[in-house]
């Protein structure tokens, strides 16, 4: 069993210019063979100011219909994230090999997974909730990444609840 290193934080500014120019070559291969996908660029990289890992996290929202085949097309293309969740709504995959490291997150549109986006926008939205993000982040540099993740989810949640409660 490997052990996952602790969390480190990146460049932010290069971090965030290497992960659009991925961003854009992985969504033009993508989008060429699931036309019915709806790709975006989620994750720290994708929110202004936001300190980061250093990788690039995209996710692919289909129709339910559409999830099994996406599925197969990506398990083609990426490795599965075996560390992740996978269910009829959500599957993981990545990619270790690019510049920066690549996580794709598949779900189905209006899926019990399908929030990635809002939190984006959320955050997007909110130079408050990314200050208090990053000082998350560098509160748990250096610590071990379950520890990072679970304050981390806390927040996520806390933020999706909040956003769906302005809605």
């Amino acid at each position: 069993m490997s052990v996952e290193p602790n969390l480190k934080l990146a460049d932010a500014e290069r971090s965030c210019k290497q992960a659009e120019q991925l961003f854009g070559l992985t969504r033009a291969s993508l989008q060429s063979v699931v036309p019915t996908a709806d790709i975006r660029h989620v994750g720290a990289t994708a929110i202004p100011g936001c300190l980061t890992k250093g990788d690039l996290d995209i996710v692919i929202r289909v129709p339910a219909k559409d999830f099994a085949h996406v599925e197969t097309v990506l398990s083609t293309r990426f490795a599965r994230n075996t560390g992740s969740t996978r269910t009829n709504d959500f599957a993981a995959f990545e990619d270790a090999s690019t510049d920066p490291p690549l996580g794709i997150q598949l779900t189905t549109i209006n899926g019990p997974f399908d929030f990635f986006h809002d939190f984006v926008e959320a955050l997007c939205a909110s130079p408050p909730l990314v200050r208090e993000y990053n000082a998350l982040k560098r509160a748990h540099e250096g610590r071990e990444m379950p520890v990072y993740r679970a304050a981390k989810c806390a927040f996520v949640k806390r933020v999706l609840a909040e956003k769906r409660l302005q809605w």
